[in-house]
């Protein structure tokens, strides 16, 4: 029966390996959390599994077993649980069959605290066991096969795998690890059942060990082959929570999180009304590695009466909060529920209402309460967070309230301006939140576009984030106030400077000459040349005109592939700078063409635009400074 092979690891499982090793060995006692929570999966697996497929069902009590053996120092983890097939073990145990996993094991730097966040998150945890043991052998049979379909994995974690069909009794999965020299303080009875008890105490099912010896009246040890419960084996979420420890909600987000680091927050509640649900939800410290990933998976797992259903249930939340993590266990749902059901469910819809404004909720509790966790939440999901003004238009302006930016006000690039601290810092009679869009911090701060809102000390939001661009075209107005970008060729600062409209009337009159010499230079290159008054000390600028793609948004449509319509620029000069005098006086036509490609070259870099000939700009500007 047993065709043996001797198999190698792929690459990425040696390179995980190695570093799981060496950077989790301070650390070693969470392999049994991370064994344990495989196997808690693996019995949740194979009650949806009866649920979709009643013949399966059985009445056998569904449990995890650990024991030890201190003679041979083995401990061995039990489930029985839907179990694997010979393929199973090959493609789960053998290769990392995930999308982003070279993304992955390029981030990991070989910092043992980091790395074991990243590994956490990666939720491989059952290589975890090399951490203490030589050698590992994994036996299982996948649940409704034949006994002789039984599979042994066994490998030291070199490199290599041994893989054979055998007979196995019982359905499920056990793994025994074969310990190091120095991991015998592990082969204790009060050592396993401390740690069971510390990682393990939420897990839905029961945990088992044998009944510890006790002792007549002479003092002899009574050994039971009695098996008991160690861990509470109760659904946490069911629990009332004014009985739960901060500990224990802790232990649990690592348990379906497959996280080494602690939540920075989470709500816990009952629902009653028209669906009956409890949720329990949570934000994590630190942002996945793939979380922009489009075929990452979700982290809600979905429970029917504490009957687990499925653990990627990405209906139950929208797609912006899809760093959140946790459990929904709905009172009315069907237990036989599928995802196409899912699709179109008027009872789904209120759960994932519900729960969206209890996660929008737990944020901005943060933000009020606990400035120093919002930052950390901000800096690990700002931008995730911002897909929901365009996304979710329900929750728009509660979204809007709890986005940060970088502004002139600080002068700084730290990103922690709210529109609400922008409207309490408005200057007198100003109705208007202005912004600008760039590549980069230093590019938006020392954009021409501010010279006049720093002149009259008006604020600017700096926005520097790809998805800014799609942000502020979906938000046009917050308070009622309408956000203006400092690039709009319809800028109208008369509300704040009652000149403002009367000077540039004024200078385009006075400029009129200079305007038609640039527009007959530049025809081939702009939709046309106004005279400016948000220029200080630049003598150009290019402008959107109203309704228009802004320039950078055409940047990054570009970058990404889009066929972009040719577009001209407007181009704003500046009558008062000495270039625009020069040209104004030049009676040459050549200099003339030279002045105006300069300038409106110029004004291209100041945007971070690529100039069509640098060559002869070079050329240009030299023979201007000579």
């Amino acid at each position: 029966m047993s065709n043996k092979k001797t198999l190698s690891f792929q690459t990425e499982v040696k390179q995980l390996l190695h570093l799981m090793i060496h950077s989790l060995y301070s650390n070693k006692e969470i392999f049994l959390r991370e064994l344990v929570s495989n196997a808690s999966d693996a019995i949740d697996k194979l009650r949806f599994e009866q649920i979709k497929n009643p013949q399966m069902s059985h009445d056998q009590e569904l449990f995890i077993e650990i024991s030890f053996n201190k003679e041979a120092k083995t401990i061995t983890i039990s489930d029985n649980g839907i179990g694997m097939n010979y393929d199973e073990v090959v493609e789960n145990i053998g290769t990392i069959a995930k999308s982003g996993t070279k993304k992955f094991l390029e981030q990991l730097s070989g910092d043992e605290k980091k790395d074991a966040n990243l590994i956490g998150q990666f939720g491989v945890g059952f290589y975890s066991a090399f951490i203490v043991a030589k050698e590992v052998e994994l036996h299982t049979r996948k649940s409704g096969a034949d006994k002789a379909t039984g599979v042994l994995w066994t490998s030291d974690g070199s490199g290599e795998y041994s893989i054979e069909t055998v007979n196995k009794e019982n359905c499920g999965t056990s793994i025994t690890l074969h310990l190091k020299d120095d991991n015998d303080d592990l082969l204790s009875d009060w050592q396993l059942r401390s740690l069971i008890r510390k990682y393990s105490d939420h897990i839905n099912y029961p945990i088992k060990m044998q009944k510890m010896p006790e002792h007549d009246k002479d003092g002899k040890e009574i050994i039971s082959n009695e098996l008991e419960t160690v861990n509470k084996a109760n659904a946490l979420w069911v629990r009332n929570k004014n009985e739960i420890k901060d500990d224990e909600y802790k232990e649990f987000y690592k348990h379906i999180a497959h996280d080494f680091t602690d939540p920075l927050t989470w709500i816990h509640a009952r629902v009653e009304g028209t669906q009956e649900y409890t949720q329990l939800l949570y934000i994590p410290s630190q942002a996945p590695f793939d979380l922009y990933d489009n075929n990452k998976r979700y982290g809600i797992k979905l429970y029917i009466k504490r009957v687990f259903i499925m653990d990627d249930a990405e209906k139950l939340l929208p797609n912006y909060l899809r760093f959140v993590r946790g459990v929904i266990d709905s009172q009315d749902l069907p237990l036989n529920v599928s995802r196409e059901i899912l699709q179109s469910s008027k009872d789904i819809d209120a759960i994932r209402s519900g729960s969206t404004k209890k996660i929008l909720s737990l944020i901005e509790d943060m933000a009020k309460k606990e400035p120093a966790n919002f930052s950390k939440f901000y800096q690990a999901f700002g931008n995730v967070l911002k897909e929901g003004i365009i996304e979710d238009f329900a929750n728009k302006d509660r979204i809007a309230a709890l986005l940060r930016f970088a502004s002139t006000h600080n002068d700084s690039t730290e990103v922690n301006v709210s529109l609400d601290d922008y409207i309490g810092r408005m200057v007198a009679q100003q109705d208007k939140i202005y912004y600008i869009t760039a590549e980069s911090y230093n590019a938006a701060k020392n954009s021409p576009h501010l010279e006049i809102f720093k002149q009259k000390n008006i604020e600017v939001l700096l926005l520097t984030d790809r998805i800014d661009e799609w942000v502020v075209s979906h938000l046009n107005q917050y308070e009622k106030k309408d956000l203006v970008s400092v690039a709009s060729a319809s800028l109208d600062l008369s509300k704040i400077d009652t000149n403002f409209a009367k000077d540039k009337q004024e200078k385009d009159e006075q400029a009129k000459p200079v305007l038609e010499k640039i527009k007959t230079a530049l025809a081939d290159k702009v939709k046309d040349v106004h005279v400016t008054s948000r220029l200080v000390n630049s003598p150009s600028c290019l402008v959107v005109e109203n309704n228009g793609m802004s320039i950078h948004m055409e940047q990054l449509l570009k970058q990404a592939g889009q066929a972009i319509p040719s577009s001209k620029p407007t181009l704003e000069i500046n009558p008062d700078h000495a270039l625009i005098r020069r040209l104004n006086a030049s009676v040459d036509a050549d200099e003339t063409k030279d002045l105006a490609l300069i300038i409106f070259d110029q004004a291209a870099l100041a945007e971070g635009l690529k100039i069509d000939d640098p060559s002869a700009f070079v050329t240009r500007m030299n023979k201007l400074i000579s």
